[in-house]
């Protein structure tokens, strides 16, 4: 897939910036093929994550992003480059539901953060059920993703380790576009459950 000169060139930028911002190590890269739709899902404890996803492995990331960041002229630039789109919190904003299933039919990885927002914490939030949504409308697998900081929040100069697991197969996710809410809040359970399997390694 063909990346913009933007993208590329961030890339280059970042990956040697944030080695010297955070120390962050990888864990798990050749779990993200080469090729096809995939979401891609993290835990979120920053506004770095975004970047710790994208440089952690080979392939460019297509997030959701809050529709409050395209009301920011400066903002909404950088977020179209990067391949982002709005999502309205809150609102089971189905458009934009619609346009994910699209980005992860058209081969694309999908970056999505389960929670739905930032840990304040630094401990797992309840997930969300959207990514089990978008999964069973796609039918594609899920790659859970780990961001584990030291001291459980991200700093600048303290260590950050990005764990990639294996993905989960559509049919271990088990839904289809007929589940009922409490499928879809199980499954969602089962991508979060994964994630957690990550940060209980990386603690070891």
């Amino acid at each position: 897939m063909k990346h913009n000169p933007v993208y590329i060139i961030g890339k280059i930028i970042l990956v040697p910036l944030f080695k010297l911002l955070f120390f962050y190590k990888v864990n798990g890269k050749k779990n993200v093929p080469s090729e096809g739709g995939y979401i891609f899902c993290s835990n979120h404890l920053s506004n770095f994550d975004p970047v710790f996803l994208e440089i952690c492995q080979h392939r460019q990331v297509f997030f959701m992003a809050k529709e409050e960041l395209f009301k920011n002229p400066f903002t909404a630039v950088i977020c179209k480059l990067f391949g982002a789109f709005p999502v309205q919190r809150g609102a089971g904003d189905g458009k934009a539901i619609n346009k994910a299933v699209e980005v992860v039919k058209q081969g694309k990885l999908l970056g999505i953060f389960i929670e739905g927002t930032r840990s304040k914490t630094g401990e797992f939030l309840r997930p969300k059920s959207g990514t089990a949504v978008i999964a069973a409308q796609a039918n594609v697998p899920v790659i859970p993703v780990c961001i584990t900081p030291k001291n459980k929040k991200v700093k600048l100069f303290q260590k950050v380790t990005i764990s990639i697991g294996e993905p989960i197969a559509p049919e271990r996710i088990a839904l289809s576009e007929n589940s009922s809410t409490e499928e879809y809040r199980n499954a969602a359970r089962l991508i979060m459950s994964e994630i957690h399997k990550l940060r209980e390694r990386d603690l070891k």
